[in-house]
Formats: C-alpha cells, structure tokens, sequence
C-alpha cells in the first residue's frame, strides 16, 4: 500500500492505459542506501515486460559500474549510462557511444570552470575509462578504480563522456549555481549528489534527450513515458515524460517538479507503484 504521505494517485498513461516505456533512475531511485536492489524491485521490472512495455535505466554511472546492475537484472534490457552519452547493452556488455564531448569544448569548459571556481579539480570519463588532473579528488566511488592523471595535452586530446569537477568546499547546489553561468553555454551541466561535485555532458544531452529518441525509434510519445527519479540530474527527463514520480528521499527540486511523489528507495518505492499498474 503507499504510503498517505505520497502525492498523487497511482496512473498510467493520460489516457488511463499503462504507459508503454518505464525510464528508472538507479542510485537514490532503485538502489537502496546499502547499495542493493531489492528483489521486490527486480520482479516490479519483470512485470513492465511482461506486460509488453520497455522498460530502460537511465544513470549517470559509467558502463565500467554496470555489471552488477546488469547481472541484477538477468542481462535483460538496455542501459543509458553517463546522463546520456552512452548505451550499454546489458546482454553482451557492448557500449556504444551516443554524444560525446568533443576535445576542443572539453579544453574550453575545463579552463573556464577552473577559472570560476579556483582549485577545482577536473576528471572526463571516455568510453573506455577515466582521467583526472592532479587537482582532483577521488571519491569512494572512485575505489579500487584506475585513475590516470595524465596532464591537461592528452587529458583533453579525445572526446570524453562526461566531464567532472569536484571541489570538496561547496556543496553541490552551491558549485552548480558557480558552474552554469560559466559554462552552461559549453556543456550541459548538473549535479547528483551532495558530495561537491557537478558533472557535465555534450551540450543539450539529459536523461531526457535520450530517452526521448529511444522513445521516438519506438514510436512512443512522452505522453506514453513514466519516469523515476531523485536528483537534479534526473529533472529534465521528469518534466518530459508524461507522468512523472520523485520518491519521497529526493532532491528538493525533484520533489516540486514530479507529477507524482512516492515511497523512498529503501522503502522500495519504485517497485509499489509499478506493482499497482502492473497487477
């Protein structure tokens, strides 16, 4: 049963049908704060396609942090990495590139933010790994995973995924309210968490721009599309799909943007309103 505390009924499509694609966020959205997916999650999604919908994760984690996710949910299924730069086949593992940075806006984007937000450090993912200045500080995220600090001539000699900037002395809203005037005219840029960090992609690439034309090569309307989320990040594709949940952990901003306010991760939100679409 959801919980009185949630806003909005539990409905599919406007015009009463279940909606034809399901678009999930993961980390805040369907990964509980220890880091797990619950079985009651894994069925939920197993439902959407036994009912005929698609269903596709949408994360800014790289390919590289997918394979747990993927074996989590029986190889099955398609996940768009990187807010949108890349598609990982959870099958076969494949990433293809969608949008990339390319070197020379990587190069402009770096120096000005450098110049916006003195000692920030500056780290790009590509296709096929990461990179960082010398200025930037790992995370916990980043354990246990190569870091090649190469200097600035080769750190921006290729198109990269996503650029990163951390800066432990701000908080998140703080930095990305530093970062958009100086380089939101490059990149797109935003945040998903509190960690001080922003992270950007190509200009005019979300969550929502991809999964838009993933919708559109099905033939599905975002009237058709129900979205998850819980960050800045996940904003732009929440205010494009036609019905919209933030669960109830999120963002402040995701809670006012979402048609609909649900359970929290941990208590396996996601997974209760699907289960009442899909019965």
């Amino acid at each position: 049963m959801i919980s009185p505390a949630v806003r909005g009924a539990a409905s599919g499509a406007p015009d009463g049908g279940r909606p034809l694609l399901v678009a999930t966020d993961l980390d805040g959205t369907i990964i509980r704060g220890d880091g797990t997916i619950s079985d009651r999650t894994v069925a939920a999604f197993a439902r959407v396609e036994a009912a005929g919908a698609r269903f596709v994760l949408v994360t800014g984690r790289p390919p590289a942090w997918m394979g747990d996710i993927a074996a989590r949910f029986g190889h099955r299924g398609t996940a768009i990495c990187a807010n949108g730069a890349l598609a990982y086949d959870m099958a076969t593992g494949a990433v293809t590139a969608r949008h990339m940075i390319p070197p020379p806006v990587l190069a402009a984007a770096a120096t000005a933010l450098r110049a916006a937000v003195p000692g920030i450090g500056i780290a790009l993912e590509y296709q096929d790994g990461r990179a960082a200045d010398e200025l930037y500080q790992a995370s916990k995220w980043d354990a246990d995973r190569a870091m090649q600090r190469p200097g600035d001539a080769v750190l921006f000699s290729r198109p990269a995924s996503k650029m990163l900037g951390r800066h432990l002395g701000y908080d998140c809203d703080d930095l990305l309210a530093l970062a958009l005037p100086a380089i939101g005219d490059l990149v797109s840029v935003t945040h998903s968490n509190g960690k001080g960090l922003v992270e950007a992609a190509a200009l005019g690439v979300t969550k929502a721009s991809v999964v838009a034309e993933l919708a559109a090569e099905l033939g599905i309307g975002p009237e058709s599309v129900l979205a998850f989320g819980d960050m800045p990040n996940d904003l732009p594709l929440l205010t494009w799909a036609g019905t919209s949940c933030a669960v109830a952990n999120a963002h402040p901003e995701v809670l006012a943007a979402a048609t609909r306010v649900i359970g929290a991760n941990d208590d396996d939100g996601v997974a209760e309103y699907l289960e009442r679409l899909y019965p």
